[in-house]
């Protein structure tokens, strides 16, 4: 276990990041939640304009606060940085005046998501479920009113995600559905609940209902058949989702070329699998293997946990510094059946530990492990959890926003990609099988960048994969030929990156911006280089931009 470090005396740049984490959990207590605060159990933001009128305030201030702001050591420098680009950032997205509708990442899902944080143990614990419930309902009205203010100055999201996300809410608010079997779990711990849980699971039902008849009545005849978002928006969310400022273009091509060469890795590695096979009769080989396969989703929890722990206690003193209690995490089967795997961090005092959660498509029962051991690596073991796990521990050393409020996709989804990759070089995924999972896992990120750009900034196709403009017809096809997925998964994944611009490429392009990074960091140390110190002083900065890690870094 590594000593802990000295106490820093906080600075005024920290006070100033103090106050705005603080200000930032009156505005929006589901941080608070997902902390694991106490203080926070059962209220919402306040999603309508006022809200957003708010968080403009708080960023303006904070911004003009840090401006006289002078720095007194190194951590000072990187904090000064971040919250400059980070808050700055946010109050140029905010003044675009749009509200954000999507199948994964909005209000419309985070307002019930935040329920499944929550702990579902106790009375209490209900008790709080409950209030959070009966709080609900204004919670999606303001969202709403937000929704109408951005249609009426012509900021609407496209068809495609208004409709996806009227399915969802018909989905959150059937009977016998989320809602109904919290009641249902509830009551069974405390019968004294019962009736507010009813009142609160009927009441919330009829809420998503409302947001339901809202887009489908309202909001659809307003929305736009597009779903690209074109040039300028592009790159503001790229921009949000790295921390970086790329060169579009440029990064494009290098897409395309990074696409080609993991293939072309993957045809190599299927004739180690079949002599004279293609990727995919490869893949079908490691598909019928029974020694690779899991039946069911209990199968598939005790699986991950399985390999979980035992990347935390292989890697932990050797490669990595992972002290207790950061060395714990829990694998979970996500209530919700939207798709896709995810990581929620874990308390401030660890109370609650790091999950990796899967969210488990209906009708999806079986899963092959080749596939998916590179995820687990990604989601917990050197991937999120020690990347979230190592900053939270900081306490010492940073202030609260930069320990536990900062999150750049770019910086913590590059990271986990990077892990990915990094797993393989120190040999856990020497197996071809396992191996050309990893190599498919690269491949899904690598055509996320191609087709992202490409769609929404309307670029050609490169002529391997198709002809004139990108639109999203052909981008569908495209991920179908490069994304090894379940069609539920697919579809998901296709409607995630036409609805979140910029998110889904920060993976790829943020490991490459890492390894490079990397790079020059080797090389400024010369023969002093050590991966592990390497390692250990970027994660200690916590999730910053990625153009802030570098400076932070190299300087």
């Amino acid at each position: 276990m590594t000593s802990p470090a000295p106490h820093r005396e906080p600075s005024a740049i920290d006070k100033i990041a103090e106050e705005f984490y603080r200000k930032s959990l009156e505005l929006t207590p589901e941080w608070g939640v997902s902390l694991g605060l106490p203080g926070y159990e059962s209220a919402y933001g306040d999603y309508s304009p006022a809200g957003t009128t708010g968080q403009i305030r708080l960023l303006s201030d904070t911004l003009s606060s840090l401006a006289n702001a002078a720095p007194v050591d190194s951590v000072d420098e990187v904090t000064l940085d971040a919250m400059t680009e980070r808050l700055g950032l946010e109050l140029e997205i905010l003044f675009t005046g749009r509200t954000e509708l999507n199948n994964i990442a909005s209000p419309a899902q985070e307002i019930r998501s935040i329920i499944d944080l929550m702990p579902q143990e106790s009375a209490e614990d209900f008790a709080f479920i409950a209030q959070r419930l009966e709080n609900l309902p204004a919670a999606i009205d303001g969202y709403i009113a937000s929704l109408r203010d951005s249609a009426a100055n012509s900021m609407v999201p496209a068809k495609r995600q208004v409709r996806n996300v009227t399915t969802q809410s018909i989905d959150y608010a059937k009977d016998g559905g989320f809602f109904d079997q919290l009641a249902v779990a509830g009551s069974a711990v405390d019968p004294a609940l019962a009736q507010r849980l009813e009142r609160g699971s009927e009441g919330s039902k009829l809420a998503y209902r409302r947001l339901a008849e809202y887009l489908d009545a309202e909001l659809l005849a307003q929305a736009p058949e597009q779903d690209a978002v074109g040039r300028e928006y592009y790159a503001l969310m790229s921009r949000r989702f790295l921390g970086a400022t790329v060169d579009l273009e440029e990064t494009y091509a290098w897409g395309i070329a990074e696409l080609d060469s993991i293939i072309a890795e993957q045809q190599r590695v299927a004739q180690q699998i079949k002599p004279g096979s293609t990727i995919d009769e490869a893949k079908r080989v490691l598909n019928e293997d029974p020694a690779r396969k899991l039946n069911g989703t209990d199968a598939l929890r005790e699986w991950m946990q399985d390999k979980a722990d035992q990347a935390i206690a292989d890697l932990a003193g050797t490669h990595f510094e992972i002290p207790a209690p950061m060395d714990r995490i829990e694998c979970m089967i996500a209530p919700t059946q939207d798709g896709g795997v995810y990581y929620t961090g874990p308390s401030e005092d660890f109370t609650r530990p790091g999950r990796m959660w899967w969210s488990v498509p209906p009708g999806e029962d079986q899963f092959t492990t080749w596939a998916e051991l590179t995820t687990v690596y990604h989601e917990g073991v050197p991937g999120h959890h020690l990347q979230i796990g190592t900053a939270q521990l900081q306490a010492a050393t940073l202030n609260s926003w930069r320990r536990l409020m900062c999150w750049v996709s770019g910086q913590g989804e590059g990271w986990a990609l990077y892990s990915e990759r990094l797993m393989h070089q120190l040999g856990y995924l020497d197996d071809p099988g396992d191996y050309m999972g990893m190599l498919d896992a690269q491949r899904l990120r690598a055509a996320r960048v191609v087709f992202d750009i490409g769609v929404h900034l309307g670029l050609q196709m490169p002529p391997q994969w198709g002809k004139g403009a990108w639109d999203a017809e052909k981008g569908y096809e495209f991920l179908e030929r490069n994304l090894d997925l379940s069609k539920g998964q697919l579809d998901f994944e296709y409607n995630r990156y036409l609805g979140w611009p910029g998110q889904a490429p920060s993976y790829k392009i943020g490991q490459r911006l890492w390894e490079q990074i990397r790079d020059e960091y080797a090389a400024t140390e010369g023969d002093a280089f050590s991966l592990k110190e390497f390692h250990t002083a970027a994660l200690k900065l916590g999730s910053v931009g990625l153009d802030t890690l570098k400076r932070a870094l190299l300087k």
